[in-house]
């Protein structure tokens, strides 16, 4: 085990961890991120949409607006955040390291975009905010991206938040961008709980995931917060309130592309306790060279008992309605699964990186 990349690279590392080789994006990916990209890719208008704008997307502009404007992470320039990167393609084997460029902004933030090859672009805000192993946690949440191919749809959404406010005076042509910008951030949000995780399996420290997610939402005052108490607030955010709460969660959502941050924390945590996580970690997990023989009706099965399990345990009071006007967490299950399925089996590229149809980045 190394996390060492190259043999080029000197530098000795902080400390040894575990490589996941040939390892497939479907190990760490959320159901719900799953679900939400299916449900994307039925929004009628979206196929004709996505085909248009990857033809027509400036991708080489945007590669060169970075390359002149910012700075390119290197042995020469940044050379701590250049191991990082290197490391964390090392260890969840992404075969091409993307180019990392750092980005003047006080805004902590990082993204994975692009068309035919991702970029992965850091704030300095962000630099500045995270120490080593929180930033390694980063950096391995944005290769998990660029693993997952999320950088497509991640660019086409920020290049339609941009088209939006131009055609807005537009009678309906704005409705029918917002429509997909809507359905985008929606999956966009529930990607960030996988690239969460990859970040965990990149970092292999959980503790560093936890301070990083607490350093985004309350700034570089650790001295002044706690794990525990930033996690207890997301289960009162979950259980407060009456069914008026639940539809301003809802409202206060809809705008974002990411989850709140106390959520993401949550999430993780959880995720980290489950057998699934210890299997990864034992070196048992999906392998990309299966994912051409991966069923597509398991996947949604999946997702749909995620969804009914999620329901079930959940003290949201709106969720509470839902399992009673459904008639049982397993029969709303049930209808997700009916609803996306189909019934229909076969071949699926769901954890393919580096093509549009793999399920496969504001970040951290």
């Amino acid at each position: 085990m190394s996390d060492v990349h190259d043999d080029r690279n000197e530098r000795v590392p902080s400390r040894q961890r575990r490589r996941f080789e040939g390892i497939s994006s479907r190990a760490y990916e959320h159901p719900a991120d799953r679900s939400a990209l299916v449900a994307l890719r039925k929004l009628s208008g979206f196929d004709t949409v996505f085909k248009a704008l990857s033809g027509l997307l400036p991708e080489r502009s945007l590669r060169l607006l970075f390359l002149s404007d910012s700075v390119r992470v290197s042995d020469e320039q940044f050379a701590h955040l250049n191991d990082m990167l290197r490391d964390a393609c090392y260890i969840l084997d992404l075969e091409k390291v993307p180019p990392m460029y750092v980005n003047q902004d006080p805004q902590p933030n990082a993204m994975c975009i692009g068309l035919d090859e991702p970029i992965i672009v850091v704030t300095t805000g962000l630099v500045e905010l995270l120490d080593e192993e929180e930033m390694r946690a980063v950096v391995g949440h944005e290769v998990g991206h660029a693993l997952s191919g999320h950088a497509v749809y991640r660019t086409i959404l920020l290049f339609l938040t941009t088209l939006a406010l131009r055609v807005a005076w537009i009678p309906l042509g704005n409705l029918a961008i917002m429509a997909i910008v809507t359905a985008l951030r929606e999956w966009f949000r529930k990607s960030e709980l996988s690239a969460d995780r990859a970040g965990l399996l990149a970092g292999q420290d959980l503790q560093a995931s936890m301070r990083g997610l607490m350093k985004i939402a309350g700034g570089n005052h650790l001295h002044e917060m706690n794990v525990d108490a930033f996690l207890a607030q997301a289960d009162e955010y979950e259980q407060a309130g009456d069914l008026r709460d639940s539809v301003l969660k809802i409202l206060n959502v809809l705008p974002r592309t990411h989850p709140f941050t106390t959520v993401r924390a949550a999430e993780l945590k959880k995720w980290a306790a489950t057998r699934d996580y210890q299997r990864i970690m034992d070196g048992h997990y999906p392998r990309r060279t299966e994912d051409k023989d991966t069923s597509v009706t398991d996947s949604f099965r999946q997702s749909a008992s995620h969804y009914a399990d999620h329901v079930r345990s959940s003290k949201d009071p709106l969720m509470k309605l839902v399992t009673d006007i459904a008639g049982g967490a397993g029969d709303l299950g049930g209808k997700l699964f009916g609803k996306f399925g189909g019934g229909t089996s076969g071949g699926g590229n769901t954890g393919n990186h580096g093509t549009p149809d793999g399920d496969g980045a504001q970040t951290p």
